[in-house]
C-alpha cells in the first residue's frame, strides 16, 4: 500500500436496515398525502446512505486500485453523508491526497486547507500541510515564468517545518524549500542577465545582488559573483569587480565561473583582491564554503 495510505480501524455505524426501514416508512407516508393523485416512483425517496466504514474502507480500495475517481467520489460521500463523524474526518485528508495524485492541485489545496481548519490539532495535520506543499511543488514552472508556486511552496513547507518539527515529513519538505529557493534565485539571474545583455549594469547588479544576499546557499551563487565581476568591470569600478572575484575563488576555487572572472580581470591589468568594506565581503559570511 502506498506510504500515503495508512491503516484504519473499523468503527461501527448504524445497521443498514434501519436506514432502509426509516426511508420506506418515509416513502409510505409520501405515498398516503398524494393519493388520488398521479402514480409516484417511491423509489426515488429512498434515502441511500452507506455505512461510513464501508464507504471510507471502498475509497481506500479504489485507492490502491488506481481507480481514483472512484475513490475521491467515495471519500466525499463520507463527508457528505456522515459529516463530523471519524471516517469524514479521515476521508477528507485521503480525499485531498486522492486529488494530489489525480493532478488536481487546488482540490487537493482546498481539501487540506479545510481539514487543517477542522482539525488543526490532529495527528494527520502535518501530512494535510505536506499536501499542500506538494500540491504548490508540484506547480513550479521555468524560471522564466512567474514563480508564485516556488513562493507558495516554500510557505507551506516552511510551515509545516516549524509547526510539525518532529513530522516524518520535515526532511522531504526541507528538500522541496531549498529546489524552490534555487528557482527563485534562478528567476533572479533570469532578470539580471536580461540586463546585463542590454548593458543596464546598475539594474543587474541589483538582481545578482539579491542571489548573493537572499539565496546565499543555492547553486545560482557562482553565477551570480562572476556575473557581478562582469557588470563592475564594465562600469569601471575595479575594486567591486576584484571582490567579487575574491570572494568567488575563496568559495569555488576550481569553479569555471571563477577561472573566466579571473581573466576579464587579468585583460583589465588587475587582479582578484577582496575589499573588506564592500558590500559583497560582508555578505560572503553567508555564502556557501565561506
Amino acid at each position: 500500500m502506498n506510504v500515503f495510505v495508512k491503516q484504519n480501524r473499523r468503527f461501527p455505524t448504524i445497521a443498514r436496515s434501519l436506514a432502509i426501514a426509516s426511508a420506506l416508512a418515509s416513502a409510505f407516508l409520501l405515498s398516503g398525502c398524494l393519493r388520488g393523485e398521479k402514480d409516484v416512483d417511491l423509489s426515488t425517496y429512498v434515502v441511500e446512505d452507506e455505512p461510513a466504514d464501508m464507504l471510507y474502507n471502498q475509497g481506500l480500495a479504489n485507492l490502491e486500485a488506481g481507480r481514483l475517481n472512484e475513490a475521491i467520489r467515495q471519500f466525499e460521500a463520507v463527508d457528505r453523508q456522515h459529516p463530523y463523524s471519524e471516517f469524514a474526518r479521515k476521508s477528507l485528508v485521503m480525499g485531498a491526497f486522492t486529488n494530489y495524485r489525480q493532478g488536481k492541485y487546488d482540490d487537493a489545496i482546498i481539501a487540506s486547507k479545510r481539514y487543517l481548519t477542522l482539525y488543526p490539532t490532529d495527528t494527520e495535520a502535518p501530512y494535510a500541510q505536506y499536501i499542500i506543499g506538494l500540491s504548490y511543488h508540484r506547480q513550479i514552472r521555468d524560471v522564466t515564468t512567474d514563480q508564485k508556486e516556488a513562493r507558495r511552496t516554500i510557505e507551506a513547507m516552511d510551515e509545516l517545518v516549524q509547526r510539525w518539527p518532529d513530522s516524518e515529513y520535515v526532511e522531504d519538505a526541507k528538500s522541496k524549500i531549498r529546489f524552490a529557493r534555487d528557482q527563485l534565485a534562478g528567476k533572479e539571474m533570469q532578470v539580471g542577465r536580461y540586463y546585463l545583455e542590454r548593458r543596464e549594469y546598475a539594474a543587474a547588479i541589483k538582481r545578482f545582488r539579491v542571489v548573493i544576499e537572499a539565496y546565499s546557499n543555492t547553486r545560482q551563487v557562482e553565477e551570480a559573483l562572476a556575473r557581478l565581476t562582469e557588470a563592475y568591470f564594465a562600469m569601471g569600478l575595479a575594486q567591486e569587480a576584484q571582490t567579487a572575484a575574491a570572494v568567488l575563488g575563496r568559495n569555488f576555487p576550481n569553479s569555471e565561473w571563477y577561472q573566466s572572472s579571473f581573466k576579464l580581470l587579468q585583460s583589465g591589468g588587475l587582479a582578484p583582491r577582496e575589499n573588506a568594506g564592500s558590500w559583497i565581503s560582508r555578505a560572503a559570511a553567508s555564502i556557501k564554503g565561506a
